[in-house]
Formats: C-alpha cells, sequence, structure tokens
C-alpha cells in the first residue's frame, strides 16, 4: 500500500510562508510517519533564474515604496485578477505536469500564487482531484487568497474566519487551526545548554529580529537598544542581509561583550527560549512562533497591509506593542531591569493559556482529509 502524498506549495516572497510549509511537513510526519511530504517554492522550482529576480524587485519596492505596497493590498481584486492571469500564464503546464509526475493526495498552498495557480488548474482540468488546501499565513485574509475551487482554508484565528465569511467563503470550507509553527518552538531546552552554544550571558535578554529577509534596519531603534548594553544583553539577528551585518560589525556601537550580532540561523526557537523580549517586524510567523514562546513582543515598523493588521491583533491581544516612539523602548528595558519578575510571570501566563494554539492541529486537520 503507498504512503499518502502531501505536496506543500509556497513562495519565496520573504521566509514565513515557505518556514509554515516546512512546520507542516515536520507536523504532518511527526502525526503520521505514513505521510509523504513534498516542499516546493513553486516560482524558484520552475524558473530558478527568473525567481529571484522577481523576489529581489518585490523585496526592494517592500522596503523602499511600502505605501505602494499598501495601496496593492487596499485594491486586492483588480490585482489579483490581474496575477491570475499572468500566473496562469507562467506556470499553469509546469504545475499541470509537476502534479502528474508527483501524484499528490493533497496539495496545501501556504501562499496565495500557488493557490491561485492551482486553483485554475483545478478549474480547467476536470482530471484533477487533489484537494486543496490553503493556509492563511498572517493574521489577515486578503481577497488574493480565495477562490472557489479551494475545498479547505485553515486560519489561524476566529476573526480571520469571520474575514473569509464576510467575503462569502463557507463556513463549511473554513478550519481555525492556529499559525503552523513548527513543533521545535512548543519545545524548552535547557537553559544553560543554550546560552552556552551562542556565547551568551545569563542577563535579561533582548531579541531583534528582521525576519528572513533581515529588514530590521533603523538606526535610531538598534543605537536606543545597544545604548542598554550594559545591564542588558542585545541579540540582533540579521537574517540573510550580509551588508548590514558586516556594517554593524565595523560600528563601534554595537562592539560591546553584551551584544551579539548574527547571520542567517536555523535555530531562532533557541534564541527565543532563552530571550526575554522580542523586537521584530510584525511578519505572521515570526508572531506565531513568538507567541509559541509565551514571549511579550515589540513591533517595529509594520509595512502597510498585512503586517498592520498583524500588529494590531498582537496588540489588542496583550502579545505585543507597536515601537511608537523611543520611550516604549526605554519602558520595556527598564521593566527588564527593575520589574523582571513580573515579566517572567506574565510570560509563564502566556505559556499556560496557548492549549488552544496546538502546534498540530493544522497537520491533524489535512490528515482528516486523507482519511
Amino acid at each position: 500500500m503507498r504512503k499518502k502524498r502531501v505536496l506543500l506549495l509556497s513562495e519565496g516572497f520573504g521566509a514565513g510562508h515557505t518556514q509554515a510549509a516546512y512546520a507542516l511537513s515536520s507536523s504532518l510526519r511527526k502525526l503520521s510517519p505514513g505521510v509523504q511530504t513534498k516542499v516546493l517554492e513553486l516560482g524558484n522550482f520552475l524558473n530558478p533564474k527568473m525567481a529571484p529576480l522577481i523576489v529581489s524587485a518585490y523585496r526592494k519596492t517592500v522596503t523602499t515604496r511600502p505605501r505602494l505596497m499598501g495601496y496593492v493590498y487596499r485594491h486586492q481584486k483588480s490585482f489579483n485578477r490581474l496575477t491570475t492571469l499572468a500566473l496562469h500564464r507562467l506556470f499553469y503546464t509546469h504545475t499541470q505536469n509537476i502534479v502528474k509526475q508527483l501524484k499528490p493526495d493533497i496539495i496545501v498552498c501556504t501562499h496565495f500564487i500557488p493557490s491561485a495557480v492551482v486553483s485554475r488548474l483545478k478549474r480547467l482540468d476536470p482530471a484533477f482531484k487533489a484537494p486543496l488546501v490553503t493556509v492563511i499565513t498572517d493574521y489577515d485574509a486578503h481577497a488574493s487568497w480565495i477562490s472557489p475551487e479551494v475545498d479547505r482554508y485553515l486560519v489561524s484565528t476566529p476573526e480571520v474566519k469571520s474575514k473569509l465569511r464576510r467575503r462569502s467563503v463557507p463556513a463549511a470550507k473554513i478550519r481555525v487551526t492556529g499559525m503552523p509553527v513548527h513543533p521545535s518552538f512548543w519545545e524548552h531546552p535547557g537553559r544553560e545548554e543554550i546560552l552556552e552554544q551562542f556565547s551568551l550571558q545569563d542577563l535579561p535578554t533582548v531579541l531583534v529580529m528582521g525576519g528572513g529577509w533581515g529588514m530590521m534596519n533603523d538606526q535610531v531603534v538598534n543605537e536606543a537598544l545597544a545604548g542598554w548594553s550594559d545591564k542588558v544583553q542585545i541579540v540582533f539577528c540579521l537574517g540573510k542581509n550580509e551588508k548590514l551585518l558586516g556594517e554593524m560589525m565595523k560600528d563601534p556601537t554595537y562592539s560591546h561583550p553584551n551584544i551579539s550580532l548574527i547571520g542567517f540561523t536555523r535555530e531562532i526557537d533557541k534564541l527565543m527560549e532563552v530571550s526575554d523580549l522580542l523586537v521584530t517586524k510584525p511578519g505572521g510567523m515570526t508572531c506565531s512562533e513568538g507567541l509559541a514562546k509565551g514571549i511579550p513582543m515589540l513591533f517595529h515598523h509594520p509595512l502597510p497591509g498585512q503586517e498592520e493588521e498583524n500588529c494590531r491583533y498582537f496588540t489588542s491581544a496583550g502579545l505585543g506593542e507597536p515601537i511608537s516612539s523611543l520611550e516604549v523602548v526605554d519602558k520595556w528595558m527598564e521593566r527588564l531591569l527593575y520589574n523582571y519578575g513580573d515579566v517572567q510571570a506574565k510570560r509563564k501566563s502566556h505559556l499556560e493559556d496557548i492549549a488552544r494554539f496546538h502546534p498540530l492541529q493544522s497537520a491533524q486537520s489535512i490528515i482528516d482529509m486523507l482519511e
């Protein structure tokens, strides 16, 4: 009897979507060893020369013209129509061939681009039988995610379900499963071993992240944080932004025994485990990983669109706060120094209250469909 096959499709626009796909892959195999999984970034797999250029152009637009991205986000309907047509021409035949070769029993999309492509494939090919699951990897639901051909939506919160319902998605197609965070973020390894591994001190610790693209490059905020390094340990995780990493390594501002500068790492779960505060861009996956660790968060310059919605959700839930001024940074540094016990107690309370965000709910919903 052949194993059930799950094809997980993502895109390389930021690291979070693909992280969600790999988190689901790991959870599926953990729940059912009889399941085979395959993760692909669709554009990069089908066109390895063109895809990096498209992602690079998108990244440049995000960083230099965020208001344009906000406009696109607010005018999704026409944008989605044009995007779907273009993607159909680029990817339809290749995606059709992938599906015929891999013969998946179910297709899971963690980005709206492959979801749109597979939806069109289902609509135009009567022989297409595999169910399509779309995992919305933010705390908002814009029109680009929605297609009649999607068999099930996995969403992070009841609020996102309500937004889909207002867009006429049937309730029977929606499951509130929480975000598919990798199981490692729900584990709690020994603190001493992690501190030794990363050469860190046993001090109140702030982890500064900018996502996989390392976009946390606000010199004013970074210098304000560095100003507390005599008493607070600061870990700057700069992702794949090697240019910024090099600049900061040469800057005497960050030359302090309590400041660590780290490039891309796959062990963010460990760094979050030993940190007491997370300063980050409010990407859906990073915030969800912070949620799994119970760590309080400060949100830096959310991009117009989904990051603003993510920031709004976590702030309203009491799990984070936007950096509206440097006074917010100073307030939290003082909390770490003078009310450290209260910070730890609140984190423990958060950890006790996250059973509803169980990491395997998304994977279990997919397995239920397979069975």
